[in-house]
């Protein structure tokens, strides 16, 4: 995964800086939705760059919350929790503020909502097939659970729709391209996990 990767010395040392600020983790987890709304408000005001800076910052305090949980022994199971609920909710902004942004209008055949419906969707289902296959039990290994992947998983998925919204700032063509490949992608994610679980 894209965050694993993301985890350094660095990002640990960073963290540990973080963390004598007495913040603790799933306060930063919620902090994270303040820049997450103040990026949908610029992009309710068609205001790109704003909008991209914020959703970025917010993308890095998701990145924090975790190293910081980690260096300074405080993960557990409903700090995880909140940070996944509190990722859906930053998702969400992120989508609304991109459809307001593009407005109406028809790319390859289909109205532009109609792409940012398939990408929730597609977003929505990669959590939930994951989420499903272990409560139903199809999916037992916690290993196998981790390995489920994909193409596009959530910080993935979002670094696409960011590095659109950077393309939309010379050109909002590029903008609506990346997020109709990433609608793709994280529909086929969806059912790349469907077809894993399947298979166990």
């Amino acid at each position: 995964m894209l965050k694993a990767t993301l985890r350094s010395e660095r990002t640990d040392r960073l963290a540990g800086g973080l963390a004598a600020l007495g913040i603790s983790p799933n306060a930063w987890s919620l902090i994270s939705l303040l820049p997450a709304m103040a990026g949908l408000l610029a992009l309710v005001m068609h205001h790109l760059a704003i909008g991209l800076a914020m959703f970025a910052l917010s993308a890095f305090i998701d990145i924090v919350d975790g190293t910081v949980a980690r260096v300074t022994n405080q993960v557990t199971d409903k700090g995880a929790f909140i940070d996944g609920v509190v990722d859906r909710y930053v998702e969400l902004m992120l989508y609304l503020g991109l459809l307001i942004y593009v407005g109406r209008g028809e790319s390859l055949g289909l109205p532009n909502e109609a792409w940012i419906v398939l990408l929730i969707f597609g977003g929505l289902m990669t959590s939930f097939v994951r989420a499903y296959a272990d409560h139903r039990g199809i999916v037992k290994d916690p290993g196998d659970l981790k390995r489920m992947g994909g193409f596009l998983e959530r910080l993935e998925r979002l670094m696409l729709l960011y590095f659109g919204m950077f393309l939309g700032l010379f050109n909002d063509q590029w903008l609506m391209a990346i997020i109709i490949l990433t609608a793709i992608l994280a529909n086929a994610t969806a059912l790349q996990r469907i077809r894993f679980a399947l298979q166990r």
